[in-house]
């Protein structure tokens, strides 16, 4: 026989378990309605992607240390620093395939941004800039400075092709300087000189745009 005062007890633990299990239940239904209901009101439209537009490359060449235009589409956001940005990735990635005529390793990754601001109006070298000129500052990873071929004209034709596709792309872009994490270098693989303000109006060339 168990004792009264143990069986007042087991049925008031049985009472009180059925009582949080239909609790529990009704948490869980509850939950998976709430669950159901943001699903269905979650959106269901793709993140907004940049549309495909024209741009101009002027791609480097070590075969006749020459610079040429070529058209290329593809996906370009509106904001003009970000514009600059995937454009300038979209050169590097080149340079950064098997067949590239200008090898350079590190592809877009090696552009960490592009700065615009309004260009100097002291004269540089030769000419001044005009209103609503832009300057240009180009910050690139220290890998891709590191693993840049060396010599004179291998690092001449990389500063002159971006400087140029800058300005084909964003004419208001006069001026272009460099920097390497955000740092002032001396020059890009011991040659070209990254301390100057290049003028893009010396860097563009005359050749037509090839597809």
């Amino acid at each position: 026989m168990i004792p009264r005062h143990q069986a007042v007890i087991l049925v008031l633990l049985l009472v009180v378990s059925v009582i949080m299990g239909v609790g529990l239940w009704n948490l869980r239904e509850g939950a998976h309605k709430r669950l159901l209901q943001g699903q269905s009101t979650a959106p269901t439209q793709a993140p907004e992607v940049a549309p495909a537009e024209q741009a101009t490359l002027m791609v480097a060449s070590d075969d006749d240390d020459s610079v040429a235009a070529r058209a290329f589409t593809l996906p370009l956001p509106h904001n003009p620093q970000a514009r600059a940005r995937a454009i300038l990735g979209k050169l590097f990635d080149l340079y950064a395939t098997p067949e590239s005529p200008h090898p350079a390793p590190g592809g877009a990754a090696s552009v960490m941004q592009v700065f615009l601001m309004p260009a100097s109006s002291t004269p540089i070298s030769s000419g001044a800039s005009s209103p609503g000129s832009q300057l240009a500052i180009v910050n690139l990873t220290s890998a891709f400075a590191a693993s840049h071929p060396s010599g004179i004209e291998s690092e001449s034709l990389t500063i002159l092709s971006v400087c140029a596709t800058l300005h084909a792309n964003l004419p208001a872009v006069t001026q272009v300087r460099f920097l390497v994490d955000g740092q002032l270098r001396a020059t890009l693989a011991g040659h070209a000189d990254l301390t100057r303000t290049y003028l893009t109006e010396q860097t563009v060339p005359t050749e037509g745009v090839h597809p």
